[in-house]
């Protein structure tokens, strides 16, 4: 006989456990401070609503970012109706003052991707998470990961060279 434990963690806990990465993920997205800070909020918010457990943490972190990035998509496509800024225009965005010039170049570059491939770039590089962990995050097979992993890196390498 199987038992189905579903878990659900308290919303000041998940906040805890997911705020930083779910704010680098959507600011990464976004390249706006205020847009990400209203997409995390609006994912917690989705989440303290949200009136189903889940199978254990990695579902619920898979939730999270699943959710996140398509509030992002969201927002993006709100933003470019109203208009477009530059990232480069926006120094609250920078919290350092020196970032390294070919950090700018990549970053440039990965925003010129398409999003299917700047995902998968994100998850994997930035947030750390396996290839495994991505498929479920996104919702895509692992080979399909692994295939967008290996666009978006041929992609980023084709950008910076014609930028050189």
């Amino acid at each position: 006989m199987t038992i189905n434990k579903h878990i659900y963690i308290p919303l000041e806990n998940v906040f805890d456990m997911y705020g930083d990465m779910l704010f680098r993920i959507a600011l990464t997205h976004t390249a706006n401070r205020e847009d990400a800070e209203d997409a995390c909020q609006d994912v917690f918010v989705k989440y303290a609503q949200y009136n189903q457990s889940f199978k254990d943490q990695e579902h619920i972190k898979s939730w999270l970012i699943r959710v996140c990035i398509n509030r992002c998509h969201d927002l993006e496509r709100r933003r470019r109706i109203r208009s477009h800024l530059d990232i480069y225009d926006m120094p609250d965005l920078i919290a350092e003052e020196s970032i390294a010039h070919d950090y700018i170049h990549l970053t440039d570059a990965l925003s010129k991707l398409p999003v299917k491939y700047k995902d998968v770039i994100i998850l994997h590089y930035y947030e750390d998470l396996s290839v495994e962990e991505c498929s479920h995050a996104l919702n895509i097979s692992i080979s399909a990961v692994k295939m967008r992993l290996m666009r978006a890196r041929d992609l980023t390498r084709e950008i910076l060279t014609k930028e050189e």
